[in-house]
């Protein structure tokens, strides 16, 4: 009759030790065990996004170091006095010595077939432009056509087939995303960056007339233009461009192209040589709390109209100076961006509504948009 209360006996004794067991594990490993699987995944994504290796191996293959060489004969206060003394039929005792005028930067293949995506300040001066590839293969590269009011040129090279990158959704891009910008700054070689989008649309930052600049903080440096700038996919989201800085090295704000806008340049000028834009020969600033108390206004969107241009489309659809365009095809205009971007996203012969407010009338007009004239090169 004592057997089963043996075998009790040996059952609890199993048992209290079982329990100790548990409890001195859960003594030196708590932190496993009662770990929140919130906190679990933050720490696996952690881990996960601790190196960004695989991003860069699929881009920097398409990232290229641009150099152009250029003669420029420099016209100095001596220089002009040598001039003057030739056309005098004076011998000079020394002509003006020519100088050689380096340029580098970089280069993002968009093409298997060698059409490279660069800035336009990258080879605004250039002679002969040479292209080293990602394996150390230098070529001679040919300018296809550039476009100085986005600061954006194509360049090709004809070495057979490239890697091309990805092209990213721009709008899928967030501000505090994580970007790499890669190029060649200062000529040591190509170097990945790391930091985030800081911000979007960004204008009024450099010397470009059409702007909507990606800012981020990684840092860019001269030679990175026409970098690229890539998400954690290794996928293209826009062209290193400039920065912000009062040393001209990086002080943590620099800027991109938008690859959107990128894409859509180069492509025009891959098909034209140009960019074809639309044109309505107007010039404006923005309302001011100055030009409102002026006018006696109380809108607040809208461009006043300083200048017209005679027999330009503006002019043709009865816009004076002192109109206040409020709307173009019933989209409201805040500043005078949204009327540049609208303008040049149209195409020469397009029928564009202009609304606006004339002597405190409102009025409304068509106007038929012309070719923007080329910028000077």
């Amino acid at each position: 009759m004592k057997q089963p209360q043996s075998h009790m006996v040996y059952y609890l004794a199993w048992l209290m030790i079982g329990l100790f067991c548990g409890v001195f594990i859960l003594l030196l490993r708590g932190d496993l065990i009662l770990s929140h699987p919130d906190q679990q995944l933050a720490d696996t994504t952690a881990q996960a996004s601790s190196s960004y290796a695989e991003a860069v191996a699929i881009a920097a293959p398409a990232v290229v170091s641009i150099q152009s060489t250029a003669i420029v004969q420099d016209v100095t206060v001596e220089d002009q006095g040598l001039i003057l003394q030739q056309l005098l039929g004076q011998e000079p005792p020394q002509q003006p010595k020519p100088r050689t005028d380096v340029s580098s930067g970089s280069g993002v293949v968009i093409s298997a077939d060698g059409y490279i995506l660069t800035n336009y300040h990258v080879i605004a001066n250039h002679g002969v432009i040479e292209v080293e590839l990602y394996d150390g293969r230098l070529v001679t590269a040919t300018l296809i056509g550039s476009d100085p009011e986005t600061d954006i040129a194509v360049i090709k090279a004809d070495i057979g087939m490239l890697p091309v990158l990805k092209i990213a959704n721009i709008h899928q891009m967030k501000v505090g995303d994580v970007v790499l910008a890669i190029g060649d700054p200062f000529s040591i070689g190509q170097t990945v960056t790391q930091g985030i989008i800081s911000a979007t649309g960004r204008t009024r930052v450099s010397q470009n007339t059409y702007e909507n600049f990606i800012q981020t903080d990684a840092a860019i440096n001269p030679g990175n233009s026409g970098g690229a700038l890539i998400n954690t996919r290794g996928e293209l989201v826009g062209i290193n461009s400039n920065i912000f800085s009062s040393t001209g090295s990086y002080q943590g704000i620099s800027f991109s192209i938008p690859i959107d806008l990128a894409k859509q340049v180069a492509e025009s000028i891959i098909e034209h040589g140009y960019v074809v834009r639309g044109w309505l020969g107007v010039e404006g600033q923005e309302l001011t709390q100055e030009v409102l108390q002026r006018l006696d206004l109380g809108t607040r969107h809208g461009i006043l109209i300083t200048d017209v241009d005679a027999n330009g489309p503006g002019d043709q659809a009865g816009l004076r100076r002192g109109d206040i365009i409020t709307r173009i095809n019933q989209s409201r205009i805040a500043n005078t961006n949204d009327v540049l971007n609208m303008i040049a996203a149209g195409r020469p012969g397009d029928e564009f509504l202009i609304e606006g407010i004339r002597q405190r009338q409102s009025f409304m007009t068509t106007a038929v948009l012309g070719q923007r004239p080329l910028m000077s090169r």
